[in-house]
């Protein structure tokens, strides 16, 4: 009888080792190694004696059809998915605790069970009561959604085989799931690895579509190993702050669709409700004339959407200042500041500076450099910004402002939602086009910018009144440029 060979493996990133240790040499994770069993269900003297079979070879000149979709009747969750559901495909979501997953699910399963298409949610965490009373809070107790709590990957294919082939399948969550294929706890990342091979090979098979809920660390990554990523066909990720109400839904990556697409959610007392306009949503609280405050116009995916970037510069009483950013690239911040300072003159290093994306959006393109920057000075040297103006423009290391793409398509937002005038690269105003209607101003370099900016405020708690007579000189006043 073959002897279990037993091996430790970094529940993080998958390494496995011979002998257990504190720190995993691979990701740098430390207590993440957990004893398992490294053998197979089948002995490796029966796998090395399977002969292989042949299969059919076909050329690049065959005709392709456009894969059959499965709407979910939710706009913003189509979307982001490219459409709907791809039959057969799999998709793994996954979002922090208590973000919306299963809510979000709950509803889309139920619009498109009323729809007439045979939905199956299994949850491993969740009682049937439970579930139930999540659709009972949102109005959808009278879906014809078909429930279970399992977790035995075995029992739910076998279950799922009988009678007509559901159209979509919910597993809430993929770390709860377990196989007799592996003789491991439920969670590992044995176990989690084998169950989506299991449930990808149905999908696959049947042509059923699969959503796999997945766990997230304190990083805010998907849990587990990291090949169950690679072995789905969509990636996607419900962000946002339990504090607010915005809820962003980014596809990470999809084989059938976009992946720089965004779907934005509200989250109300009946459940999530789509926002057709997130620009108008980020923007309709801002604080109209306040220094600090700049509205960029980005582009998520396909769509324009304008937000608010709001900072703030204030004297320092640290030896080392502060230097803290939401919702944008800290490495980004970094850049900017070094720029301002090294080439027009703006010193900043005696400042705490803080930079916040407004409305929990978190913005990944490097065109937000020249709305950061406009806020970032404006906040220093305690000038308003024109309320009815919009910034965009990547930020050079030499302080040029190149420009960006899909300019037309920002100018047409910023006009629709009452926007006056736009600060853009000058190399963009020949692609901009005339019928926005919008006050172009262009710059060519951040130095212009920043001296219309420092040409209407003073620098934050200085006063035109005269200066005393036993006033301490300007050379040694802290935090003077």
């Amino acid at each position: 009888m073959a002897k279990n060979t037993l091996s430790f493996v970094c529940q993080n990133c998958g390494a496995a080792y011979n002998r257990w240790q504190g720190k995993c040499e691979s990701c740098g994770e430390w207590n993440t190694l957990a004893e398992e069993d490294a053998t197979g269900s089948v002995p490796v003297s029966i796998r090395s004696k399977r002969k292989g079979r042949t299969f059919a070879l076909e050329s690049l000149s065959g005709k392709t059809q456009d894969a059959p979709r499965l709407s979910s009747g939710m706009t913003e969750l189509d979307r982001v998915t490219g459409g709907g559901f791809v039959r057969g495909s799999v998709l793994l979501v996954g979002g922090d605790p208590g973000i919306g997953k299963s809510t979000l699910l709950t509803q889309a399963t139920s619009m498109m069970a009323r729809a007439g298409h045979r939905i199956v949610y299994i949850s491993g965490e969740e009682a049937v009561a439970q579930v139930r009373l999540r659709a009972e809070r949102l109005g959808l107790s009278d879906a014809p959604v078909q429930l279970a709590a399992e977790t035995s990957v075995e029992d739910i294919v076998s279950t799922l085989s009988e009678g007509a082939v559901p159209r979509l399948i919910v597993i809430d969550s993929i770390q709860t799931m377990w196989t007799d294929t592996v003789e491991s706890a439920p969670g590992t990342v044995t176990q989690v690895r084998a169950s989506a091979q299991a449930l990808i090979r149905f999908a696959k098979k049947t042509g059923a579509a699969i959503i796999l809920v997945g766990h997230v660390t304190k990083d805010g990554q998907i849990a587990g190993p990291r090949v169950v990523e690679h072995m789905v066909d969509a990636v996607l990720s419900f962000e946002g702050e339990g504090s607010q109400q915005f809820r962003i839904l980014r596809a990470v990556k999809n084989r059938f669709g976009p992946t720089d697409e965004i779907g934005v959610f509200e989250m109300t007392g009946l459940g999530l409700r789509e926002v057709t306009n997130p620009s108008e949503l980020f923007l309709s609280e801002r604080d109209l004339g306040t220094p600090g405050t700049a509205v960029f116009a980005g582009i998520e995916g396909t769509r324009p959407v304008l937000v608010e970037l709001q900072a703030l510069v204030a004297p320092t009483s640290l030896g080392t200042p502060r230097r803290a950013v939401v919702g944008w690239d800290p490495s980004r911040l970094s850049m900017v500041l070094a720029v301002l300072e090294a080439h027009c003159g703006v010193k900043l290093s005696g400042h705490d500076v803080y930079l916040n994306v407004a409305g929990g959006l978190r913005i990944h393109e490097p065109a937000a450099d020249l709305a950061a920057a406009a806020a970032l000075v404006s906040s220093l040297v305690n000038a308003q910004l024109p309320t009815d103006a919009v910034y965009f423009g990547e930020i050079s290391l030499s302080g040029v402002v190149r420009p960006v793409a899909q300019t037309p398509a920002r100018l047409k937002e910023a006009a629709k939602l009452g926007f006056q005038r736009a600060v853009l690269p000058e190399s963009a105003r020949g692609e901009s086009g005339g019928d926005a209607g919008l006050t172009l101003n262009a710059v060519n370099s951040l130095t212009t910018l920043v001296a219309e900016i420092a040409a209407r405020g003073s620098r934050r708690g200085e006063s035109n009144a005269p200066a005393e007579k036993n006033a301490t000189p300007a050379r040694f006043r802290r935090g003077e440029g």
